[in-house]
């Protein structure tokens, strides 16, 4: 059985004000962890946590994926950048021009994510995070469609996106030119196993399908997860059975 998404993990320099700023925007409920960690539950049963962990350096660089926040109408839109605003976040100049409908925003931490503008027809029906943008090649967005089992909902000139065939969050890839990798990705995929499922298998698994252990001795942790890297070099982790 192929491994699922059960959070997308932040590296934080402050876990529990980030968390505490995403559960504002989003409205998802907190719940805490072992250590310093937070979490952030999805309503229903549905989708990904989010997981806040601490481990990061200050920011340097653009990050390789973020969010992109949906809106039903130019009210809620002027909400949620109103909301976040008040909760920490801060307005961020990326090159956008005047006339695009989206606001580009920055998290607590500077994380970069955006507050799409009504109308959005590649996000309907897609939740309040309606896709994880990401740089990446075309390879990667194969990769993870075969990873998750999740259906390529859109492949064409390089760009790539996936979703659950449940629905939900889109994970796109931009195609080229893909931003080179500063140091280890803040935000990165966490994935588990269903109880008695053969971890070893899976993680070959992935190998074969163009992923590589962590440059970690044999990319085992010391917290029940196995470390690797995606065809692009961005981290990922799969958490054995427990």
């Amino acid at each position: 059985m192929a491994s699922q998404l059960f959070a997308i993990r932040f590296r934080a320099t402050r876990p529990a004000e980030l968390a505490r700023f995403w559960s504002g925007v989003l409205g998802w409920e907190r719940a805490g962890e072992p250590g310093d960690g937070v979490a952030l539950l999805p309503p229903g049963d549905a989708g990904f946590r989010l997981r806040f962990l601490p481990g990061a350096e200050p920011k340097s660089a653009q990050n390789r994926a973020h969010f992109d926040l949906t809106s039903a109408s130019p009210e809620e839109q002027r909400r949620t950048v109103a909301r976040a605003l008040e909760l920490g976040g801060s307005h961020l100049d990326v090159g956008q021009l005047p006339e695009e409908g989206h606001v580009v925003l920055a998290d607590p931490d500077g994380n970069e994510f955006c507050v799409i503008e009504p109308g959005n027809a590649f996000l309907a029906d897609t939740g309040v995070i309606g896709a994880l943008a990401c740089d990446g090649t075309q390879r990667v967005g194969r990769f993870w469609s075969e990873a998750l089992g999740w259906p390529l909902v859109w492949d064409q000139d390089e760009e790539t996106a996936i979703q659950s065939p449940e629905g939900g969050t889109k994970i796109t890839w931009g195609g080229p030119p893909v931003a080179p990798q500063t140091g280890a990705n803040r935000l990165s995929f966490e994935l588990a196993l269903p109880a008695g499922a053969d971890a070893e298998a899976e993680v070959d698994r992935l190998v074969a399908l163009g992923a590589r252990r962590a440059d970690t001795g044999t990319g085992e942790g010391d917290d029940g997860y196995v470390q690797m890297l995606d065809p692009d070099g961005n981290e990922f982790s799969v958490r054995r059975p427990g």
